[in-house]
């Protein structure tokens, strides 16, 4: 870009296209700020370095936002999702026209050419581990958000949900927490069922506190709306156990581990395969439900392992909305990558077309049991006789939908439990 010397004291636009899926967009100018020359004096030489020109830098976004200004101090600024150099703000690398801010502060008599060089990171699918289920001290917990990022990182989670009961999320007073995305979110909580409303920072207006069904799936529909994940937390947990009617509310994933494995948990695993069965396509998700430390209850117990195509909270719950995640019971529990075809967790085939799913599991443990569950049986795929990996394939025999189960007794003498139950990969019929 040629900055002419008529164009001083102006600023500028400078437009670029962003392509779809940008993970990272990284941006460097190079302009000659200073002459030098020499002023030859009796007693030496005197190197001068005058400036000569000045030009400040910054990024706006497709809809206007200011996305940084950082003047001419900085040569260079990087900017995702969820990082970015101070003086720039983490934000959504949307395709689209976006423009860098050109200031001519000082422009030489004879003008000043500037170099712009933009590098864009690619998206691609990552594992991501975390907890969709998590409280802090603005409701019942006993850790400051701080605290609880803190405590998520020493537990080798990447993301972690704050869900406060009734405490709508505000996403600019959530702290930062290098190697932590902290996603914004609440727990609904009534009488009659909680919810985690996942990704936005006002699912409604008005209070929590309804008196009728209508009102109550009036909040619903509000954070559908809105774009904030919807999952039904515990659903047969004794008396929080969710009693409204789940043909009518709106929602994206059943919560069907919440905390330490245990028969409110399992009735919700066998409540979601009738659903399976009955040719539904429903996500899962898990969250420790984490209020304070407890022998068997820490961040990340169950973990919800996430194929995303970046760590930004949009990515994050973008994937699990589609299924592409399994739960395992720590985040150093075994791990799983489930694929048919191009189609991984939650994805649909072509039944017609697609028939073996191809199975990876590692972290597996001696004794611990792999087995495929599909709507017409449970099938026994390994009984490690050793720690080790599996690989190893499972052709469908019908239409329908394959999951992933890995069992493990957690004591000598303890019954089989799950330590790992993924999303299926669903095979349609033609």
């Amino acid at each position: 870009m040629q900055l002419r010397p008529e164009q001083q004291g102006k600023f500028l636009f400078l437009p670029f296209q962003m392509p779809d899926r940008v993970a990272s967009l990284t941006l460097t100018y190079h302009y000659t700020r200073h002459a030098h020359h020499e002023i030859h004096v009796p007693a030496g030489v005197f190197s001068s370095q005058e400036e000569i020109n000045i030009v400040d830098l910054g990024l706006i976004a497709p809809d206007g936002t200011q996305v940084g200004a950082s003047g001419s101090d900085k040569s260079e600024f990087f900017v995702t999702a969820t990082r970015a150099t101070p003086g720039y703000t983490p934000y959504p690398l949307v395709p689209g026209e976006w423009k860098i801010l050109v200031g001519a502060y000082k422009i030489a008599p004879e003008g000043c050419r500037v170099t712009y060089e933009i590098t864009l990171e690619e998206k691609q699918l990552r594992l991501l581990k975390g907890d969709l289920h998590a409280h802090t001290l603005a409701s019942d917990g006993v850790l400051t958000a701080a605290e609880l990022g803190q405590r998520a990182v020493r537990h080798g989670l990447d993301f972690i949900a704050i869900t406060d009961h009734n405490q709508m999320p505000r996403s600019a007073a959530l702290p930062e927490i290098p190697g932590l995305t902290i996603l914004p979110g609440m727990e609904w909580t009534h009488y009659q069922g909680h919810a985690n409303f996942l990704g936005v920072d006002q699912p409604y207006e008005g209070t929590f506190a309804t008196n009728t069904p209508a009102e109550a799936l009036a909040r619903f529909q509000s954070a559908h709306e809105r774009g904030a994940l919807i999952t039904l937390n515990h659903p047969f947990e004794g008396d929080l156990g969710f009693q409204f009617d789940l043909n009518t509310f709106p929602y994206d994933c059943l919560e069907i581990w919440n905390g330490p494995m245990r028969e409110s948990n399992l009735r919700a695993v066998a409540f979601w395969q009738s659903l399976l069965v009955a040719g539904k396509k429903i996500a899962i998700s898990g969250g420790s439900d984490f209020h304070r430390d407890t022998p068997f209850l820490f961040p990340g117990g169950p973990t919800t392992c996430v194929y995303a195509l970046s760590s930004s909270p949009a990515d994050i719950l973008t994937a699990v909305r589609q299924g592409h995640a399994y739960i395992t019971f720590a985040p150093d529990g075994p791990s799983l990558a489930l694929t048919a075809g191009d189609a991984i967790l939650g994805d649909s085939v072509d039944w017609s077309t697609v028939r073996e799913l191809h199975i990876r599991a590692e972290g597996l443990q001696a004794g611990d049991v792999l087995r495929v569950i599909t709507a017409q049986a449970a099938e026994v795929l390994l009984q490690a006789p050793s720690a080790g990996a599996f690989e190893g394939d499972y052709v469908m025999r019908a239409p329908g939908f394959a999951r992933i189960e890995i069992l493990r007794a957690f004591l000598p003498g303890l019954s089989l439990l799950p330590a790992l139950l993924s999303n299926p990969i669903y095979f349609d019929a033609a």
